[in-house]
């Protein structure tokens, strides 16, 4: 089975000659084009997302010996979650290469997040079975280099951060609410509020609730904190 030409240049571009080109294929079928004799890329979603975490829970646990588990979870978690993976797979222009359905095609499947960051993780998986792990491990932490090299400045996240400020006064967990949701639906903008128990709220708007949730816990919490 060959490579077709686009394929072949995104193995190019990630630096992998794969002896087994099917596997390729397969870690860029997503599920609406999939047939039994083209199987999607979920199974191989699977097992990059077990790559993934070993290759960087090392890399973290090497770059800073001094660091505790509480320190080390939150940057393990920035550089893993599926908004990471998605941003890696648009720098190396995944999405590009992406066999989809019609619909999926026609409602912006190659930008959508989930999307992508299975395909990224399906993408490391077919690297890992072809080449093996040291291969994979590479290619990861190529990937990930300069997200790595700066995860000693990942804190906790916004949500976590304002969830124990809140605990911490005696106060329940902060509540959050989508308020809008506007544009296509291939890339919709999102708007949340976050409200505390005391009254004190803010919102913001990103291309998806989680972000838009991040950011408006991070906006309420800059300025619950000023206040005190």
């Amino acid at each position: 089975m060959k490579l077709s030409a686009d394929l072949a240049g995104f193995a190019s571009r990630l630096g992998v000659s794969f002896s087994r080109p099917e596997l390729l294929i397969r870690a860029t079928t997503h599920a609406s084009i999939a047939t039994p004799q083209r199987p999607d890329n979920q199974r191989l979603e699977f097992l990059g997302d077990r790559v993934l975490g070993l290759t960087v829970a090392e890399a973290l646990y090497s770059a800073d010996d001094k660091a505790s588990e509480g320190q080390l979870a939150p940057r393990f978690n920035a550089l893993v979650r599926k908004e990471t993976c998605a941003e890696v797979a648009r720098e190396i222009g995944l999405g590009e290469v992406l066999r989809l359905g019609r619909s999926e095609m026609l409602s912006g499947g190659r930008r959508k997040e989930a999307l992508l960051a299975d395909a990224m993780e399906a993408v490391i998986a077919a690297v890992y079975l072809d080449q093996g792990f040291e291969v994979a491990r590479d290619l990861v932490l190529r990937l990930w280099a300069e997200r790595i090299a700066s995860a000693r400045t990942v804190t906790r996240d916004p949500k976590t951060a304002l969830q124990e400020w809140a605990q911490a006064r005696g106060m329940p967990p902060p509540s959050y609410e989508e308020r809008d949701r506007t544009g296509p639906d291939h890339a919709p903008v999102f708007t949340v509020a976050v409200t505390l128990e005391s009254g004190e709220s803010a919102s913001a708007r990103a291309n998806t609730k989680r972000a838009a949730e991040q950011q408006a816990a991070e906006e309420l919490l800059a300025r619950v904190a000023a206040s005190e």
